[in-house]
């Protein structure tokens, strides 16, 4: 069984490490990563140190390579780019993906898999999404700042026996995964908290802990959130009738100084993923014939920022 791991940023480090290193002598699973530059540099001549809440350690990766072509045909893809590179990363990746490879993309957002598969018609694609708080701190050293380290991922649509085997792969190596059909569900409600958040803090270039604080920032909030929920409702996707109070209460969990990566890639000059988690409620409240004001006055404010 071979397993390559795109994208060895905090997300891609922290699951490929703990894969990395529980099957880093097995015979039977290769973990390869795929990186680039510094990072790719790093982990060839030193492994991946993964610094993580229960303690740390060095993976060491069958092979870690920038060039795809190099690791022959591979049964598993595991996605963990941002999505504005996931097309490069697509075009990059597929000398090694066959018909039969497996591709599961752990990406914010939730049209990860319907593009991949306008690329790779012919492959079973699932839905994946993560919980975690993790980052790249430096080329080959990635820290896990929170306390949750979930992964689920599934599909209504294909039913292989293979991804039985996926789990207990997961489950061995000591990552806490469900497989599930309802996976559209639960990345709904991901997306139900994190789009918002990601608008409102860099909409008002403020940190979460400011928005609980601010009676009129939370009507911003709550205005997000009945627009998106109209969204998903269109789309057979039925979220909490008390959402507004279930992410208030999210929220107030998380450092009062924390803010979500889009607001730290528009501070820092960076690209963003604007497109993804606004712009994309925008166009399918457009192709659903739905109205979402809030959705649309601060999308058009950070595209021009």
């Amino acid at each position: 069984m071979k397993i390559a791991i795109s994208g060895i940023g905090g997300l891609g480090g922290f699951f490929g490490g703990l894969l990395a290193k529980h099957y880093e002598n097995s015979k039977d699973v290769e973990i390869i990563f795929l990186s680039r530059g510094e990072n790719e540099k790093a982990i060839r001549q030193n492994g991946l140190q993964v610094l993580t809440v229960k303690g740390n350690f060095t993976a060491h990766p069958k092979i870690t390579t920038s060039d795809s072509s190099l690791i022959g045909k591979i049964d598993l893809l595991i996605c963990c780019t941002k999505r504005y590179d996931l097309a490069e990363n697509m075009i990059e990746c597929s000398p090694c993906i066959n018909d039969d490879t497996i591709i599961i993309p752990l990406l914010n957002g939730v049209d990860s898999r319907e593009f991949i598969e306008t690329i790779f018609p012919k492959n079973p694609v699932l839905d994946g999404c993560v919980y975690l708080v993790a980052r790249l701190t430096e080329p080959g050293i990635v820290m896990e700042t929170g306390n949750i380290s979930k992964l689920f991922f599934g599909s209504a649509n294909h039913s292989d026996q293979r991804l039985d085997t996926f789990l207990s792969i997961f489950k061995d190596a000591g990552i806490d995964a469900t497989l599930t059909p309802n996976i559209e569900q639960v990345i709904w409600e991901k997306y139900s908290f994190i789009s918002p958040i990601a608008t409102l803090t860099s909409y008002l270039d403020c940190s979460i802990g400011d928005i609980v604080a601010d009676v009129h920032k939370k009507e911003f909030l709550h205005l997000l959130l009945t627009e998106l929920t109209s969204v998903a409702l269109k789309k057979g996707i039925r979220l909490s009738e008390d959402i507004f109070q279930v992410t208030i209460d999210k929220m107030a969990k998380l450092p009062i100084d924390s803010t979500s990566s889009m607001h730290s890639d528009f501070k820092k000059g960076n690209r963003t993923e604007l497109e993804s988690l606004t712009g994309y409620i925008i166009k399918q409240a457009e192709l659903n014939g739905l109205f979402v004001p809030s959705y649309g006055m601060m999308y058009e404010s950070l595209k021009n920022r």
